[in-house]
């Protein structure tokens, strides 16, 4: 499958992560992301930036692994991947996309249109 552009992309990105327990995995990696970074830099604590993609993708993969029994889109699709987890990020902290209820709107696309 080839995609043009990041908008052909993210509805896909979505459908890979329809269960509930993997976004729910996807949310709790990227503020350990953000926790970390900022921790890193006010404490001045460096090594810690090499925690960033344990803690990110650890999350991420367990949920794919252990939930959505899928492999994760970033194997084949890196930076739509990092992006798409972030926009998804972001439309879960606007209450655009549930935990429970995934994407609102028409279809699986419609929170990211």
């Amino acid at each position: 499958m080839q995609f043009k552009s990041f908008a052909e992309f993210y509805p896909y990105y979505l459908k890979e992560h329809s269960d509930r327990r993997c976004r729910a995995m996807h949310y709790i990696g990227s503020t350990l992301v953000i926790a970390v970074l900022v921790y890193a830099i006010v404490a001045q604590q460096w090594l810690w930036l090499l925690a960033i993609p344990l803690v990110g993708y650890g999350f991420a993969w367990l949920g794919h692994f252990g939930f959505e029994h899928n492999k994760p889109a970033t194997f084949k699709y890196p930076a739509y991947s990092l992006l798409g987890d972030w926009v998804m990020y972001g439309q879960f902290l606007l209450s655009l996309i549930g935990i429970k209820s995934g994407p609102k709107g028409s279809g699986p696309g419609a929170a990211g249109s």
